[in-house]
This record gives structure tokens, sequence and C-alpha cells, in this order.
């Protein structure tokens, strides 16, 4: 039997059922803010996977083949840049959200394999209010995942006015940022003296001297607007001045939520061009999610052992599925081997349908945790 390619990975069992229960919770929340689904292809042109970003690292990372027909081929490698084609003539706002496997070619590390599940909820013609609205619904699937974690924000604009303001060279800037994104990662020091290297050794200072350094600066008024409406979805975010995400595209708000401890980055986003239209975005990956939440998988509701009841087995399964008990049916197990398959497959309970149960309208419900047994009636069972 052949072995699963290096940094790829099966999901069965307790840790399949983890990961659908998250799903589940994920998806049912984007529909609740009022996000449809969108379904795009794995594989798409090369040219167009790599788009105008050709020198992102990420971008480097891509999978690509080539077809019977010698078509330079790519593997997804996230989910926003196929907005750019299904985002076309659709009504404004675009609300979607998308659920899928994505590819990189890139070093395994913790919670990140080749092929991973990417979340992802972005609204094409978006402003400040949406914004704050997709922030308290990141929030929301998180708490709903008892995930401790805190929103840091920043401005792109703010961040490039003051790089402007401050005369900091224009070739440099890029540098400049990913230098102060690095401030949680490496001593202060280490990091002032690469800023010195650039020339910008002054921005710590003003980067970290407060709102009385900041308030000169225009953009510093969208910090502002962004925290004041978050309030009324009672959402608490950290201003964190030196955040830099996504040098090459993002354009305003930039958010990081990052995990209580070492648990480091949980999810990430912010505002972007997509066909010239403003739009906010954010991404999670499923599969570190799903190592750090404490979600409990759902099991099967109810086992049904038929001892030689095999019709009536079925149309009392029939009832509890329609009364929405997830059920399932054993008709041709003893009854040691029936428990012993419920026990380790963790089904709650188990229903024993015999010649004297039918007979008698009443049938002996076992709890597989407790261990109780009890009788209950046809009629008490489904309702």
């Amino acid at each position: 039997m052949a072995n699963v390619v290096k940094g790829f990975k099966d999901f069965t069992g307790d840790e399949a059922r983890k990961r659908a229960k998250i799903k589940k919770i994920i998806v049912e929340t984007f529909e609740q803010f009022g996000f449809e689904p969108a379904e795009t292809p794995i594989i798409e042109v090369e040219e167009f996977v790599r788009g105008e970003n050709k020198n992102d690292e990420v971008v480097s990372d891509i999978y690509t083949l080539v077809d019977k027909a010698k078509r330079k081929l790519a593997l997804k490698y996230e989910n926003t840049f196929q907005l750019k084609r299904i985002a076309r003539d659709q009504k404004l706002p675009y609300k979607r959200y998308q659920v899928e496997r994505v590819f990189r070619n890139e070093p395994i590390r913790a919670g990140r394999q080749r092929e991973f599940t990417q979340c992802d909820a972005d609204t094409v013609g978006s402003c400040s209010n949406d914004e704050a609205e997709m922030i308290f619904m990141l929030t929301t699937i998180l708490d709903k995942l008892q995930l401790k974690s805190k929103v840091l924000i920043n401005n792109r604009k703010l961040v490039n006015e003051i790089l402007e303001t401050e005369n900091i060279k224009e070739m440099k800037r890029e540098q400049v940022m990913r230098e102060l994104d690095k401030l949680d990662k490496l001593p202060k020091k280490e990091v002032a003296d690469n800023l010195k290297k650039l020339g910008a050794e002054k921005l710590l200072k003003i980067l970290e001297g407060g709102p009385e350094k900041l308030e000169k600066y225009s953009y510093y008024g969208e910090i502002k607007k962004i925290i004041r409406l978050l309030k009324d979805y009672k959402v608490k975010v950290e201003f964190s001045p030196t955040l830099a995400r996504g040098l090459s595209y993002y354009n305003g708000t930039i958010l990081e939520v990052v995990g209580e401890g070492d648990i480091g980055s949980i999810a990430a986003g912010g505002s972007y061009m997509i066909n010239d239209v403003q739009s906010f975005g954010f991404s999670f990956g499923l599969d570190r999610i799903a190592m750090l939440a404490k979600t409990k998988p759902d099991y099967t509701d109810y086992l049904l052992i038929s001892l030689g009841q095999d019709k009536k087995t079925i149309q009392l399964a029939q009832c509890l599925r329609e009364n929405g008990s997830s059920t399932q049916i054993l008709l041709d197990k003893s009854l040691k081997k029936a428990l012993e398959y419920a026990n380790v497959k963790k089904i709650q309970k188990v229903i024993i349908i015999g010649e004297n149960e039918v007979k008698g309208k009443k049938y002996k419900v076992k709890d597989m945790v407790s261990g109780k047994e009890k009788e209950m009636s046809e009629k008490d069972l489904i309702n």
C-alpha cells in the first residue's frame, strides 16, 4: 500500500470528525452574516495563478504541472486571487466565503502541511463598516471555537504616510516595513540596528510613542474610526503600528489575530483592491485551528440493533432521522458485537429491537456513556 506523499495527510476518526465540526461552525457563522459560498477550481493556468505578484514569496511556492496539451498549469495556493474572475459582474457588495484545500510547495512546519484547508471571507466593494462587521464575524468564530486571542490592527496608509513624512527613501520602504514587523520575533535592539542601516532608526520612537506622536498624521484618523466602529460590536482590538502584512497588496486596514502564549498567528487579513474595487477579507487555516480548538467532535446519536426485526429497525431509524437524530443501524451483528462497535465508534445511545420490544412497542435504550438502560415507548423515543 502506498504511503501518503510527504506534506500531505489522511484525516479519519476523531480527527476528521473534529475538523468537520469546526468547518460546520465556520460555515454556519459566515452564512449567519450573509456571506454566500463559492467554489473555485484547484487547477488554473499558471500565469493566472502567479498574477501580478510574481516576486511574492508565497507565489514562488506554487505547485506547477503540465497537462497532455502541454499547457502550463498550477495548483491553487490560496483563494483570493480567483476573486478577480468570480467577482466580475457581481452586485456589490459581493460577500463570499470559501473553505477549500490549497497547495504550497514549501517546508513543512507545525500546523501546516503542503496541502491545507483555508477558510476565507471577503467583501468586494467594502467600506469601514464592512471591515468592522467582518472583524466581529471573525471574533465570533473564534469565541465559538473557544480560542482566546487578541486582534491586532494597523493601517497601511498610516504606515506609508509616516515613511513619506519622515523622508524614508521609497526604494527602502518595503524593507523598513519588514524590519518593523519583526519586533515580535527579534530583540528590539536588533530591529533598531537593522533600521539604522536603512536610515530609519527614528521610526521606532514615532511608532512606539503613543497617540500624541501619531495624531499629526491624517491617516491615524482611520485607526480611530475602526476602533470606534468596533465598540458598537463590543470587540476590543489592539493598535499595533508596526504590524505589516501583505506588503504587495494591502492598502488600508490590516489585521492579525494572535493566540495566547506562544501559539502565534491564528488569522490575518486586510483591505486591498480587486478589479479596481476596494475590498476587505481575512483568512485562517483550518489545520492550525483544529490543533488549537477545544471543540469536541460530534458522534452518531443512535445505533439501532436489530434482533431479527429488520423491517421495524429500518422504519424506526427513518423516524429518528426525520426528527433530526443521526442514526445508524446494524442488521447482521450479534448483540455483543454490536455493543462493541458502538463503544469503538463512540455512539451515544443504543436501541435494541427484538420481538418482545416490537410487540410491546417499548424499546431498551442503553446510554453508552453512563451504562444505564431504560425503556421508552416508540412515541416518546421519536419525540
